[in-house]
Formats: structure tokens, C-alpha cells, sequence
């Protein structure tokens, strides 16, 4: 069967840097692939490049056997992306502002109805819902953030950090979250540099440091092969140099 997610050899260089250099990796549908590692190793550049944000250096990728450069346009319509530092339009309630996004997405008014119904029901904010975006905690506004991604049911939902700075409490609503919609059939390419939470949500991990993708696996293959206890154990045996 054919991944929904192959990536060959991709790099991106920024002048004499090399961000990220001859990453491959796979995903399948209804996966979650993690890439963790410290700030700086590469991993938003890679989502980035994925998200069709920018133009890869050099190697290719496909998304449900789109061209990622060559067919950028029509894997737009079909992947999703959430970026860390995404904010909502603070001034719209949370029920506007997912109209609004839905009736971007949708290509008829009964679709963009069917996807905001969606969203508020992925959001769970309550009647909070109908009150402004700047109101809400930062637990709130992820929340409404990922409902915004992921209601468009898209094939590959890109999630950068996800659940940074949140609470244990909102974190694991997000994780639970997560782990429901790729249940339920959605890939899931997600970056973290929270190693614990990656070994409880990821059915598979690549490692990733100075741009190079030095390991793949399941976290009990990755911490089976190097023999540690933890996946930040694993980590450091296999980026050591």
C-alpha cells in the first residue's frame, strides 16, 4: 500500500546553512509520525517544506501521491497546518472565527456547515464558544486552533508543537484528541521536543538533530535497539557524535 506521506532526500538551505539535509521518511494513513528533537534540529523546517510553505533545496516528497512542489496547489486543498506560533483573530467569537475559516475551506455552503459543526464540536469549548478569542486561555485558543486544522478532515494533518506551554490538563485533551482523529482514519506529522509525551501519542519516531534524521522506529523498537529506558535516553545515543 501505498504511504500517505514519502519523503526522499529532502533539504532546504538557507544561504551557506543547511537546515535540514537528505531527510526520508514514510508515514502511513491513519499514522502518527513524530519527529522530535531540540530547537534548531530541523523539525519546523521540515513541516514547513511539507506544508508547501517553502521550497525545498533539493529531494521530493509525495502526499497522497501528489507532487509536493510540482502539485503544491492541490495538496494545499487536501493537508492542513497548524504552526506553533498560530494565534486566532482575537476581536471574532470562537464560533465566528470557525465559520469564517470553514467558509474558506468549503467549496459549498452545505459543506462549510457540515465542517463548522465539525469544528464546534472538536473544539469542546461550551458556550464559550460564542465568546471573543481574546478571552481565552491558552488552552482554550489551542484548542480552538486545532479544530480549526483538523475539520476540514484533511488526509495529512501537519501539527507543529502542539500542546507547547500548555497545562497537563489541556495537553492531554489535545493528545486524546489527536489520537481519536488518527484512530478514525487522518495521518498525523507532528513535531515535539517533549519526549515523554511522543512515547505515550506516536505509533512511530524519527530523530532528528542538525537537520539529519539519524533514527527511526517505534518507541519500544527505538529504546529496544539502543537499549534505554526512555526515548531521551534513545535520543542521546543516537545524535551523539
Amino acid at each position: 500500500m501505498q504511504p500517505m506521506l514519502s519523503v526522499k532526500g529532502l533539504s532546504k538551505d538557507f544561504g551557506k546553512f543547511s537546515a535540514t539535509t537528505d531527510v526520508s521518511f514514510s508515514v502511513a494513513k491513519g499514522e502518527i509520525f513524530a519527529l522530535i528533537g531540540p530547537n534548531g534540529a530541523g523539525k519546523s523546517t521540515t513541516l514547513r517544506m511539507l506544508a508547501t510553505l517553502l521550497q525545498p533545496s533539493s529531494g521530493s516528497a509525495t502526499i497522497g501521491g501528489l507532487d509536493l512542489v510540482k502539485e503544491a496547489e492541490e495538496v494545499r486543498r487536501k493537508i492542513s497546518y497548524l504552526p506553533e506560533e498560530a494565534g486566532a483573530y482575537k476581536n471574532m467569537k470562537g464560533s465566528t472565527y470557525l465559520s469564517f475559516m470553514a467558509s474558506l475551506f468549503a467549496s459549498t455552503q452545505s459543506e462549510a456547515k457540515e465542517m463548522y459543526q465539525r469544528g464546534i464540536a472538536l473544539a469542546n469549548l461550551g458556550e464559550r464558544i460564542n465568546d471573543k478569542a481574546a478571552t481565552y486561555s491558552k488552552g482554550m485558543t489551542r484548542k480552538l486552533l486545532l479544530a480549526r486544522t483538523v475539520m476540514s478532515n484533511p488526509i495529512l494533518a501537519i501539527l507543529d508543537e502542539p500542546t507547547s506551554g500548555l497545562d497537563i490538563t489541556n495537553a492531554m485533551i489535545i493528545r486524546k484528541t489527536i489520537r481519536e482523529l488518527a484512530d478514525n482514519g487522518m495521518t498525523v506529522l507532528l513535531s515535539s521536543h517533549n519526549m515523554l509525551e511522543i512515547a505515550y501519542l506516536s505509533d512511530r519516531v524519527g530523530l532528528i538533530a542538525q537537520g539529519k534524521l539519524h533514527d527511526v522506529g517505534t518507541p519500544k523498537e527505538l529504546m529496544d535497539r539502543y537499549k534505554a529506558k526512555n526515548l531521551e535516553e534513545v535520543f542521546l545515543a543516537a545524535t551523539k557524535s
